[in-house]
């Protein structure tokens, strides 16, 4: 939980309306995102309008050591106009985690951990959607 705390202040830079009250009213599933290490290899991805941000957690020695990491705080807003954040998730869990995220925002879903995240082009307002043939073997 306490991973998911500190994500939401780095995604919403500490200010407490708005988009951190979405993000935390789902910590509780962030939290088991996080502990089953789905954000180890694969990041939590937020877009906006304005660059793409991407999170991972360490775990395990490399969380004690901590050497090269960067825990800086961002010199943008990443939840900037037309927002969306993708947590990636283990293919056992990601149904359930699916069904749970959409009962409380539509701007919060949830991929596999072999899925990537790209943009679509339909508008100014970028949208998450999945590429299958990311995961196809390239």
């Amino acid at each position: 939980m306490d991973t998911w705390l500190a994500i939401v202040d780095l995604l919403t830079r500490g200010e407490s309306a708005g988009a951190k009250d979405v993000l935390l009213e789902i910590k509780g599933i962030a939290a088991s995102v996080i502990a089953d290490q789905a954000p180890k290899d694969a990041p939590i991805v937020a877009t906006c309008d304005g660059p793409r941000t991407r999170v991972y957690c360490i775990y395990d020695d490399d969380a004690i050591d901590g050497t090269g990491e960067n825990e800086v705080p961002l010199g943008y807003d990443p939840l900037n106009g037309d927002w969306a954040v993708s947590l990636p998730c283990q293919d056992s869990d990601l149904p359930w985690v699916q069904t749970a995220l959409k009962s409380h925002s539509n701007r919060i879903t949830a991929r596999s951990i072999n899925d990537k995240v790209v943009e679509t082009a339909k508008s100014s307002n970028a949208a998450l959607v999945f590429d299958p043939k990311g995961f196809q073997g390239a």
